[in-house]
């Protein structure tokens, strides 16, 4: 293995980690979260350059995009749930009293 391909791999693990063990806030597990795909986007563009070829140009594109919507969408469920609840804290969060 590369040290590329392990510092790519070991930032994802790395993120999927903490998404794992430090749920006590929302904005801590978003944040997890984009640093995964951000990990990913990045490995995607890389591989893309290694293999010079145009067909799989768009793949870190449309991953960045999906990226950008994921982030959009969790800030405004942070915001929502900052409004009702009074904190982002996911143990005060419970679907059946919504």
């Amino acid at each position: 293995m590369s040290p590329v391909h392990f510092a790519f791999s070991s930032t994802f693990i790395l993120g999927l980690t903490g998404l794992t063990l430090h749920r006590y806030h929302l904005l801590s597990a978003l944040l997890c979260l984009e640093g995964m795909m951000l990990s990913l986007f990045i490995a995607l563009s890389l591989w893309t350059l290694q293999l010079d070829s145009t067909s799989f140009s768009a793949s870190p594109m449309l991953l960045l995009a999906f990226s950008a919507c994921e982030a959009s969408a969790g800030l405004a469920l942070l915001v929502a749930t900052a409004r009702t609840h009074g904190s982002d804290r996911l143990q005060n969060l419970n679907l059946l009293q919504c």
